[in-house]
């Protein structure tokens, strides 16, 4: 009886968080005008959407953010995740909370952090603060997926390939960065993924006539639900979505072939 309470409970809770979105999204598919009237199935405001320049401004500034975010992200935490272990303790501890602190410290503090710190040096709001601020978190995600992965594959294959005459380039590019590529491409997908969607930081560093999909969405709320908005709402999950999945089912793969599974939260 306890255990068909608790599962109860769980599906309420699950109902509770999800059943919006899964209205937004149907609704996405509404062919009537009236948000909440359904009218038959229809993919037209896919296609408005598409065609509407303030929404593909939007989410080229999206993409072009959070591509960039995911590259710089990735050679920055690939870099730290592999410079930590080799670290005094002196100096890997407190690198390591200033990591763990990034990724748990609230994101409206963040953005507001990142705000003050942009606008005391004096620097221009825009494009390029808003790849800066979500770079600063990024970089921890893939640090933590890529250290993951390179403690857990140990320094068997490193230390045959200097007993074999490599030089550590060598070895870093022929043994090291092949068995670390699928962290590194799961941590980017990632990266990307937290960029595309984010609001909170981007909303603080974006600055005037800068605007990202999910800031798009949200002014465009003001004026009421329209089917385009949810149309453009439908889209961003279903990208989000994907990179998160692909992310997963390139973790847990490399995980298996290394004798484990990374877990993924």
């Amino acid at each position: 009886m306890g255990r068909r309470l608790l599962s109860l409970h769980a599906g309420l809770v699950y109902a509770f968080l999800y059943a919006p979105i899964a209205i937004v999204v149907a609704y996405a598919f509404n062919g009537g005008r009236q948000t909440l009237n359904w009218e038959g199935f229809s993919t037209k405001w896919f296609s408005a959407a598409l065609h509407d320049d303030s929404i593909t401004s939007a989410l080229r500034n999206s993409l072009l953010i959070a591509a960039g975010n995911a590259v710089v992200a990735c050679v920055l935490g690939t870099l730290l995740a592999l410079s930590l272990p080799g670290m005094w303790r002196a100096i890997r501890v407190p690198i390591d909370a200033l990591v763990t602190m990034t990724l748990v410290t609230p994101e409206i503090v963040f953005g507001i952090a990142a705000l003050v710190f942009f606008t005391e040096a004096g620097v221009t709001l825009g494009l390029m603060t808003v790849l800066a601020a979500h770079v600063v978190f990024n970089a921890s995600v893939v640090a933590l997926v890529v250290r993951a992965r390179f403690v857990g594959m140990g320094q068997d294959f490193e230390e045959a390939s200097y007993d074999l005459g490599a030089g550590p380039l060598s070895t870093f590019r022929q043994v090291t960065l092949p068995r670390l590529a699928p962290a590194i491409l799961a941590g980017g997908l990632l990266a990307f993924t937290f960029s595309f969607d984010d609001f909170y930081t981007s909303f603080f560093v974006s600055g005037a006539g800068t605007t990202t999909l999910p800031l798009y969405v949200f002014s465009s709320l003001r004026f009421g639900v329209s089917p385009v908005v949810n149309a453009t709402a439908a889209m961003v999950l279903g990208l989000t979505i994907g990179a998160v999945v692909l992310a997963y089912v390139v973790l847990r793969r490399s995980g298996g072939r290394s004798g484990g599974v990374l877990p993924l939260r």
